[in-house]
């Protein structure tokens, strides 16, 4: 039997983990950032620019599931370019790029640390 974060530790074995700064120099030439938090979570603040696609709904956006009115959301239509993907501490976000990678995504990249560690070094929150 597996536990969350042993799913977590083979995700990080899979994906690309970039820092604060990696991510601003990439948002800067125009990679997306999805912050795969719950709504809730989202509101009360996140990655000033970044756009809010929940875990639970990421792989159903990507092909415009039903459950999301059959909209593929832009920031997911370019398969080739980085996404950047952002969480609370780093999890989700490295399973959201692992599960992204398996869809076909060439550069799916998670923040390491999550908006925890972005906040940690003293870094811009939006709500």
């Amino acid at each position: 039997m597996k536990t969350a974060q042993d799913l977590v530790m083979e995700a990080r074995q899979s994906i690309r983990e970039i820092d604060a700064e990696t991510l601003l120099q990439l948002q800067a030439s125009g990679a997306p950032v999805i912050d795969v938090r719950e709504p809730g979570e989202f509101a009360a603040g996140h990655i000033p620019g970044a756009v809010n696609i929940p875990r639970g709904v990421l792989e159903f956006e990507v092909d415009g599931h039903p459950a999301v009115n059959c909209v593929r959301d832009p920031v997911l239509s370019h398969r080739e370019a980085p996404v950047l993907l952002c969480c609370r501490s780093g999890g989700r976000s490295a399973l959201a790029a692992d599960a992204l990678r398996r869809l076909g995504f060439a550069q799916p990249l998670s923040l390491a640390g999550g908006l925890m560690g972005w906040v940690g070094t003293h870094r811009a929150v939006e709500s």
